[in-house]
């Protein structure tokens, strides 16, 4: 029997088979043999056959083949990774540039891995009513910054509901990935968009200006216009993995542009001679945030340099 899995709560999958039934499952016991690095061999949004047993559960046998997914390194010098969600048509990442801040070193690797398979992503940046003065520059400085690149940015007040119709209208009929920081409103926005779902909802501690976790486990909520938000936990650290050197300008579209002209063809974009990325940067073409982003990211294949404010 086919089915999605719509909810893990950590040893059991909520999957929704063909016939629109709800099946709690756990994975068979040999599933776990398979060469599979990661700390949640299934994940929300997967298409996976189940085995239903006389109990009225079903274990999961079989898992199909993901035409994407997010993945993230899964824990601080971990080198296992965890699939945040997979066979996603859009991510939209939530933003908040304070109460808490959401640093650009967290939204490029974001952003890097969506780049890595294929995963449109929209910025939503949330509690637009709370900025004023050097909040509000930075909100817009980064508006800039990332639209000139090419990512679509909306802003909204989850809490207000402004801006929220425009971002329901990306929503309709696509499997969308709602991600950020704890504490940047993604239980708020659910509440709003989709009436009844009653997710609860926490505050940003004073003391630290982080956000707590009030979402424990991933779902997809179905819209009523058709498609799925996935709602999953806060996530406070965005390590990157399976990313080779050579190959990580290319996740930076406006980096890469530019290291189609350097002399070398392995140039690393630091201390080569001839690089058109280190030009660009020094000409204001490539921002020192972005680069910055760049060069923690190469950080990553030395474990020891990652660290989970990333």
């Amino acid at each position: 029997m086919k089915g999605l899995v719509v909810k893990n709560t950590g040893s059991w999958y909520t999957v929704r088979t063909d016939d629109g039934s709800d099946v709690e499952s756990k994975l068979k016991g040999n599933f776990r043999l398979r060469d599979i690095r990661t700390t949640n061999p299934v994940a929300v949004g997967d298409r996976v056959t189940i085995e239903k047993n006389v109990e009225g559960t079903a274990f999961i046998s079989e898992i199909d083949d993901r035409k994407n997914y997010i993945i993230r390194r899964a824990s601080n010098l971990s080198k296992l990774s965890h699939i945040i969600a997979a066979n996603l048509d859009q991510a939209i990442l939530i933003v908040t540039v304070n109460y808490p801040i959401t640093t650009t070193i967290f939204i490029d690797r974001f952003l890097a891995t969506a780049e890595a398979y294929d995963i449109p992503v929209t910025l939503a940046f949330n509690k637009i009513d709370r900025y004023h003065g050097g909040d509000a520059r930075t909100m817009e400085n980064l508006i800039g910054l990332y639209s000139s690149i090419g990512y679509p940015c909306i802003k909204i007040c989850a809490r207000e509901g402004t801006g929220l119709e425009v971002l329901k209208s990306t929503l309709s009929n696509k499997i969308t990935l709602l991600s950020g920081h704890s504490g940047v409103g993604k239980s708020t926005i659910i509440n709003k968009i989709v009436p009844g779902v009653n997710l609860r909802t926490g505050n940003v501690s004073e003391s630290n200006n982080k956000g707590i976790h009030t979402t424990t486990f991933s779902e997809m909520i179905p819209l009523d216009a058709g498609g799925y938000i996935i709602d999953t936990p806060g996530i406070k650290g965005f390590g990157t993995i399976d990313m080779e050197g050579a190959e990580i300008a290319h996740y930076f579209p406006e980096i890469y542009k530019f290291a189609l002209q350097c002399k070398f063809d392995n140039c690393t974009h630091q201390h080569e001679p001839d690089c058109a990325v280190l030009h660009a940067l020094d000409e204001g073409l490539i921002s020192e945030s972005r680069y910055k982003s760049y060069l923690s990211i190469l950080d990553d294949k030395n474990e020891s340099k990652y660290r989970e404010e990333y």
